[in-house]
Order: C-alpha cells, then sequence, then structure tokens
C-alpha cells in the first residue's frame, strides 16, 4: 500500500502526523503552544481552553494544517516540484500573519547563523537554478533530500515562513517516493541548527533516514502493513 494512500485513509493517523508535524515545526521557530493546544485549534477540540497566546501562534498552526494539506494534494495529483507551488505552500503558511506573495524583495538575516542570505534580487536566479537541479538529480533519496534542504536555507528565498516551507518540501519528496514522512522534534533543535550551520548534508541525510524508518515503526502502530 502507498504511504500516501495509507495517510488519507487512515484519520486516526492523519491527525497524529499533521498535529505532531505542525506542533514540531513551529515550536522550532519559536512558537509557546503546548501540543494539546495546537490539537485542539486544528481540531476544534472545544473542551481545551487556549489562552494568553498571540494570534499569529494560533494562525501558525492553522496555516500549517493547510500547507500540509497542500503537499498531500499537490502529490494525488502527481504535480511535479516547481517554483508556483514553492511559493504556493509559503503563501499558504504566511496567510493573516505576513501576507506575502511571491520571492522575497528584501535582504533577510538568519538570527544565530552566521550566514548572510544572498541578496533578494539574486533570489530568482538562484531558486530557477535549485528547482533544476533537484528535478535532475538522480542521487539516493535521503542525500539528494538533505543536501538541497541546506540549500533552500542558505538561499532563505522568502521573508518569513522558510524553515516551515523547507520541512514540508522534506516530506513531499519522501512521500513522493513511498517512504515515511520524518518530524523533527523540538527537543532536537540544536541538532538540527547544526547540521544547517555546518553546511552537513552527508549528516543530516543519515539522521532524516534515521527518523523516516522511526515513523515507519510508529505508522505499524496505526495499522500500516509494508508490502
Amino acid at each position: 500500500m502507498k504511504i500516501l494512500n495509507f495517510i488519507l485513509s487512515n484519520p486516526s493517523y492523519l491527525e497524529d502526523l499533521i498535529t505532531r508535524n505542525t506542533y514540531h515545526s513551529n515550536a522550532i521557530e519559536g512558537s509557546t503552544l503546548t501540543y494539546a493546544e495546537t490539537y485542539a485549534i486544528l481540531y476544534n477540540d472545544n473542551s481545551f481552553k487556549i489562552e494568553g497566546k498571540e494570534p499569529r501562534e494560533i494562525y501558525e498552526a492553522i496555516n500549517h494544517k493547510k500547507a500540509l494539506e497542500l503537499v498531500f494534494k499537490n502529490l494525488q495529483n502527481n504535480e511535479e516540484l516547481d517554483e508556483k507551488f514553492i511559493k504556493k505552500l509559503n503563501e499558504t503558511i504566511n496567510r493573516d500573519i505576513k501576507d506575502t506573495e511571491g520571492y522575497r524583495t528584501v535582504q533577510v538575516f538568519i538570527q544565530g547563523s552566521e550566514h548572510i542570505p544572498p541578496e533578494p534580487e539574486k533570489v530568482p536566479n538562484l531558486m530557477m537554478y535549485y528547482i533544476y537541479n533537484y528535478n535532475h538529480n538522480g542521487q539516493d533519496i535521503f542525500e539528494k533530500i538533505a543536501k538541497y534542504h541546506i540549500e533552500f536555507e542558505k538561499i532563505h528565498p522568502f521573508e518569513d515562513g522558510n524553515g516551515r516551507t523547507g520541512r514540508l518540501l522534506l516530506n513531499y519528496e519522501l512521500l513522493k517516493n513511498n517512504l515515511p514522512p520524518v518530524v523533527i522534534a523540538k527537543e532536537d533543535r540544536v541538532k538540527y541548527f547544526e547540521f544547517l550551520r555546518n553546511n552537513d548534508d552527508l549528516g543530516l541525510s543519515k539522521w532524516l533516514k534515521e527518523l523516516s524508518t522511526k515513523e515507519n515503526e510508529r505508522m505499524k502502530k496505526f495499522g500500516y502493513k509494508e508490502d
């Protein structure tokens, strides 16, 4: 059974995956929502009261779920990874927070990193080559997604939401290749950023493979059976 089909046909695992993915990806970027609060927002759990949270954090949770659903839809339609899809993902993530459209037009800086992303006028060309090279790269899938994830984060093509967009693209490629998705936990934030900071695509690829294997074991608990 294709992994994407299993995810979309198993409501319990779908909720589990979306909630974990949303909670951890946003927490990596500084969201203070708890796991329970994230679930309540995503699945309208009115029994759980959410108080003292910024509207931005609530929108971040809702938007991330919609962006992940966009990944599933794109895969179902068997559409190729292109600039239009990547821009749409980022716009979905930023909706009602910082309504951006397309690539950034300002210089940005990455908090806690020595790397300075390229000037905004260079971004369109860099992304055009990025997409072409990405779609014509035939190396091991985990090496490929690690290499291009680091490159994407270095280009930092958007004004905001680059980390979340990049992590969604990781799972887009894994599911496209019928491999279990990955959830990078907020507890591993430092480890994850070290891979990026050191341009360690080999280390990142090994780690992502471990996370995908770990997710495979979790899926089995929800009834997934490998062919």
